[in-house]
């Protein structure tokens, strides 16, 4: 096969104890999985259908501590989530099935320009340039199942500037985990190399050039990145 430019790299996460690497595929995230979050985003945070959205795999930024503040945006905004990394194909599969796809956890930063994303809720458009921008998915290395075990609980945190801006428990969150893949089963075939962001606790706020960022999921992982000022 010839290609009329030699393409890109695939974009790959680290995995911590190991020197191999995991191939991203696609990002599907979870909106409003957090009742806190919900009540301040101004939604209902009855438990009912989740929605999704996704990111392009080359939004994630790895092993980078610096993230450029994107163009187009006044309102950068912070979320911190855990994210779960898929190792087997799943279609239609029940909740029970769910938990034998996961490969690793992550902990992972979902940038949003809230701006735009208010813009495009009142002209009821999508959510594209608010969430899929470049660099708008810092991710940490992943955490495999077999070192850290299946998780139900455990703390969740952002600090920016060393001040704690979010923190909640992955308990609180409206879907579990095993039901979010069952769900996203249901709506695409989900295959090695996905990753899901599944939602972010209460404190979603601003970052300003200059800010640090320090995003944690107990038992996973802890990583840091820097807001510097973009082209």
């Amino acid at each position: 096969m010839t290609y009329i430019f030699e393409p890109e790299d695939r974009v790959a996460l680290s995995v911590a104890g190991s020197e191999q690497c995991f191939p991203v595929r696609r990002i599907y995230c979870v909106g409003r999985n957090y009742a806190d979050h919900a009540l301040e985003m101004g939604a209902d945070p009855v438990r009912e259908s989740p929605f999704f959205f996704c990111k392009p795999a080359d939004a994630v930024l790895t092993g980078s501590k610096e993230i450029s503040f994107p163009v187009k945006t006044n309102n950068l905004h912070h979320e911190v989530e855990l994210v779960v990394a898929i190792a087997l194909e799943a279609e239609n599969i029940s909740v029970a099935e769910a938990s034998a796809c996961i490969f690793a956890y992550a902990v992972g930063n979902d940038l949003t320009r809230r701006d735009l994303q208010a813009e495009a809720k009142k002209a009821k458009r999508p959510w594209d340039v608010a969430k899929g921008f470049d660099g708008s998915a810092p991710i940490s290395s992943l955490m495999p199942v077999a070192q850290c075990g299946l998780l139900e609980r455990g703390e969740i945190y952002l600090k920016v500037n060393g001040e704690l801006r979010q923190q909640g428990d992955l308990s609180d969150m409206i879907w579990s985990v095993d039901e979010i893949i069952a769900e996203l089963s249901t709506l695409f075939v989900l295959k090695p190399g996905d990753l899901i962001f599944t939602g972010t606790p209460a404190g979603v706020g601003p970052l300003q050039i200059g800010d640090t960022v320090e995003c944690y999921v107990e038992g996973v992982a802890r990583t840091e990145h820097k807001i510097v000022a973009g082209r």
